[in-house]
């Protein structure tokens, strides 16, 4: 990954020079700058083949739907890109066959660069999907039977209105599931699973098993790879209900009633999975995953009651008072505050971790994904980071107390 600081407009630049090529898989432009807000609140853009020709298609999203225009390839697809750049996203992620570069626009106007090898990594445009039919890009049909078993479809193999959103949580998730699995094995971070010893996906805090089942459909259908598949939830209900679907779905899980803390397994973990583990379950899950050396780890948080807490009894630091003075805000920072902590700790650990969006807010205000892949290279300025975060703060978080960074905290 290189990272660099450019003027904005060297930024953009390169952002519409990879919009414009057929090397383009998919690009994201969101949020806002300090100074302005764009009219959008996200869009989306891919290259498509219609009876017209090839065009571009831009998705824009408001607050309540989706706005789809396409542009053919030339002056007409250049004119849409340039009047996109000129509003004041503040974030753009861009994925070409080659690379995958991000454009965070500071506070100073300038712009922030990452990239990184793409995923795919083979640079041919033979390897972009220029479909206009888009069911054909889904990670896993309405019609597959996990999603019957799990009582999300009708008697038509057609999902219910009223698990629309799931369905799309399902699909968001399984994207980014498949993505890290292709990046961890090709870098040599995961192994090759094989028959004797498949791919062991742990799932902590599992609940009913929506995202637990489609990972292992996905994993096991789409991608060819031999699952095994392990889930953990404090319920006794859950582990009934998902021993039973899949004991239909005749797939190799367990499932187990109890604590995360608890959980003792046969053989370590290859992924681990905590997707809405409630507060400090979270951190609870990320330890036991630290403790395994799992290879892949993602997790998406939910309800950081723990540090918002802490934020109410201890005053805040100068000058920051403002950030904790309200309720809501109050609140919004923790989550942002605990999560950031858990990537610091998480690369003290030998993980490369990603902080990233899991499903569109639309769709559930709990939409952050951390994704942590296990390198084995412990980054040392986190460390520092660390320990000045939390001294600045006065706060002990969960995950730093379970992984020995600091004291525990009397009952």
């Amino acid at each position: 990954m290189s990272s660099t600081t450019a003027s904005l407009e060297t930024g953009l630049a390169r952002v519409a020079e990879d919009l414009l090529s057929e090397r383009l898989i998919r690009a994201v432009g969101s949020g806002r700058r300090r100074t302005a807000v764009p009219p959008w609140r996200r869009v989306e853009l891919r290259w498509v083949d219609l009876k017209a020709g090839r065009s571009l298609q831009i998705v824009r999203y408001d607050a309540t739907q989706a706005h789809t225009a396409n542009h053919l390839a030339g002056e007409a697809a250049r004119s849409a890109v340039d009047t996109l750049l000129a509003e004041p996203f503040g974030n753009w992620t861009v994925e070409t066959t080659e690379h995958e570069l991000t454009l965070r626009v500071t506070k100073k106007g300038d712009a922030a660069l990452h990239e990184r090898a793409s995923a795919v990594s083979t640079g041919s445009t033979n390897d972009v999907d220029h479909s206009h039919d888009r069911a054909k890009e889904r990670m896993l049909p309405a019609d597959d039977p996990v999603f019957a078993a799990l009582g999300m479809t009708d008697g038509q193999g057609r999902i219910k209105p009223s698990r629309m959103a799931k369905y799309r949580q399902v699909e968001d998730f399984l994207r980014i599931l498949d993505r890290s699995v292709a990046d961890a094995r090709a870098k040599g971070h995961l192994r090759k699973p094989t028959e004797d010893k498949p791919l062991h996906v742990v799932d902590l805090g599992c609940g009913n098993g929506y995202l637990t089942f489609a990972a292992h459909r996905m994993l096991s259908g789409r991608s060819g790879l031999p699952v095994r598949l392990t889930g953990v939830d404090v319920k006794e209900q859950s582990r009934d209900h998902n021993a039973s679907v899949a004991a239909k779905l005749g797939i190799d899980a367990e499932f187990v009633a109890g604590t995360i803390g608890d959980v003792a397994l046969t053989t370590p973990p290859d992924v681990v999975l905590a997707l809405h583990a409630c507060d400090t379950a979270t951190d609870d899950a990320l330890a036991r995953a630290v403790a395994w050396e799992a290879p892949l780890v993602l997790a998406a948080p939910c309800c950081h009651h723990d540090i918002a807490a802490q934020l109410r009894r201890t005053p805040a630091p100068a000058p920051y008072s403002a950030l904790v003075r309200d309720g809501i805000l109050r609140e919004r920072f923790a989550d942002t505050l605990t999560d950031a902590l858990r990537s610091l700790l998480l690369r003290q650990q030998g993980y490369r971790v990603d902080v990233m969006e899991f499903v569109d807010s639309q769709h559930t205000p709990r939409n952050t994904l951390l994704r942590a892949i296990r390198t084995g290279e412990a980054q040392g300025s986190a460390v520092a980071e660390y320990d000045d975060l939390v001294a600045t703060w006065a706060i002990q978080p969960r995950l730093g107390e379970l992984l020995g960074h600091a004291p525990t905290r009397e009952a």
